[in-house]
């Protein structure tokens, strides 16, 4: 049954966030950092941002229906989602941004801000687009040689072009679908491989290429003909890094407490800590790792029983009946109940000074590359949560 839950978790993951990136939070008349009031009182905001750190990553996703971009002083990338691969017949036509380039120019615009600032553009296996029909997408795109080789050299000259630097693929997953687009769990792994492989053959070492994968390595397919999401190992000499996706792990579906990104708990599907055992067994290093954290709380995933999801940025709006101040110490992370009933859980200043904290605690080398999170957009007007992810990553411990 939780195996079950959790092969939902991404069914409907890429239209509900859509959805809900649509909903903007505007000008928010939160009490300022809004520690105070979402998550409990000691999520202290107010404290001057550390200074960036040589080689650590805090990576924003940005999507383009959003209409808060991020602070370009508490972001060191951003990751514009999204383009679209066309490909047609199991040819390879061409991609193209998801709606138009308004945004897409506003984010590189922010680089005149900060210099250092690195904007990378992510594709998605959807179709957004009205002139884009449902078809091969990455399946097909990643099948042969030839197309593998065009669309890398593509997404050089575009980044030349555009003044961008780097590529972030987003296909979940290799081996599998939650559409009706097309798939090959015996190719899709090993081909997904051998783009990146193109890729960086292509670009060279003077742009980044990274990907978000699921919070664990490949598996087999239930009846054993072939394998789901990604070879960690065999990428690792093609990425700069991971984007690991540690949110969405479990919902209210899967039974009380079922949190959607705790660093360690038993009664969810999925967690952190699980996730690290997981990446540690596939040889992945710590510097290839970028853990990503929710700027959502999340409910469910069948759509039933909306919302199924609700920005940071919306909590205090939810009504009468909730409470969003609870608090896990089994899973450090707060949550929302209704009406006594565990909903739902997120993300809020204080589990992301803890999750900080045990990411560079992993090793003497400063543990992992740093944090991502899905989506900028979600925040609140005061960056609330850009900050707190931005001071886990660069304080001194």
């Amino acid at each position: 049954m939780m195996k079950t839950v959790f092969d939902r978790l991404y069914v409907l993951l890429a239209v509900v966030a859509m959805v809900f990136s649509l909903v903007a939070c505007g000008d928010d008349d939160y009490v300022t950092g809004l520690g105070t009031t979402i998550g409990g009182a000691d999520c202290d905001t107010s404290a001057t941002l550390p200074t960036r750190k040589q080689g650590k990553v805090v990576g924003a996703y940005y999507y383009h229906w959003s209409s808060r971009l991020p602070n370009p002083e508490m972001v060191t990338h951003i990751f514009y989602c999204f383009a679209e691969v066309y490909v047609e017949n199991g040819v390879y036509k061409k991609f193209a941004l998801s709606y138009d380039n308004t945004q897409f120019d506003k984010v590189v615009a922010l680089k005149k801000i900060n210099p250092d600032l690195k904007v990378l553009l992510s594709f998605t296996n959807s179709q957004e687009n009205t002139d884009h029909v449902a078809e091969g997408g990455f399946s097909d795109l990643v099948a042969t040689d030839d197309n593998r080789k065009r669309f890398a050299q593509d997404c050089l000259d575009f980044m030349r072009a555009n003044n961008i630097d780097g590529i972030d693929l987003d296909w979940e997953f290799p081996g599998m679908t939650f559409g009706s687009l097309k798939f090959n769990p015996v190719t899709d792994v090993d081909n997904f491989t051998l783009l990146l492989r193109t890729m960086r053959e292509t670009f060279g070492s003077g742009f980044l290429l990274t990907y978000a994968a699921a919070p664990y390595d490949m598996r087999k397919t239930s009846d054993g003909s072939g394998w789901r999401y990604n070879d960690l190992k065999a990428s690792l000499p093609y990425v700069d890094w991971i984007n690991v996706m540690t949110y969405d792990l479990s919902s209210s579906e899967s039974g009380d407490l079922g949190f959607n990104s705790a660093l360690n708990s038993p009664n969810s599907y999925w967690d952190c800590a699980r996730m690290l055992a997981s990446y540690k067994s596939a040889s992945v290093p710590f510097s290839k790792m970028v853990l990503g954290i929710p700027f959502y709380a999340r409910h469910s995933f069948d759509g039933s029983n909306p919302p199924t999801i609700c920005n940071y940025c919306d909590l205090r709006t939810l009504g009468s009946g909730y409470n969003v101040n609870n608090w896990s110490d089994v899973g450090s992370v707060p949550y929302v109940t209704l009406n006594g009933k565990f909903w739902g859980s997120y993300d809020n200043p204080k589990s992301i000074a803890i999750k900080g904290e045990w990411i560079h605690g992993l090793d003497a080398d400063g543990g992992m590359r740093g944090m991502m999170y899905w989506e900028a957009g979600n925040d609140d007007a005061q960056y609330t949560l850009s900050k707190a992810v931005w001071t886990a990553v660069m304080k001194d411990y």
